[in-house]
C-alpha cells in the first residue's frame, strides 16, 4: 500500500483527476481517496511509487509520499 498526502487536492474534480492519473499508470490499481484529509491510498508495490507520484505531479498536484 502506497500513501500520498496531496494538500492541493480540494474538490471532487481533483479526486477525479488524481484517480485518472493513477489509473493511467495501471488501470488495475485500486485507488482510495480521503478528500477531507487529502490522503491518497494506492494498492501497489513500492516499486511503482515513483511512477505513481510522477503521474499525480504531471496531473498538476503536489504529492508527498507518506512513510
Amino acid at each position: 500500500m502506497l500513501e500520498f498526502t496531496v494538500q492541493d487536492m480540494t474538490c471532487g474534480h481533483c479526486v477525479s483527476s488524481v484517480t485518472k492519473a493513477i489509473k493511467a499508470v495501471d488501470p488495475a490499481l485500486s485507488v482510495d481517496i480521503d478528500l477531507p484529509n487529502h490522503l491518497v491510498k494506492v494498492q501497489a508495490d513500492a516499486s511503482a511509487g515513483q511512477e505513481i507520484e510522477d503521474a499525480i505531479r504531471d496531473a498538476g498536484y503536489t504529492p508527498e509520499r507518506r512513510a
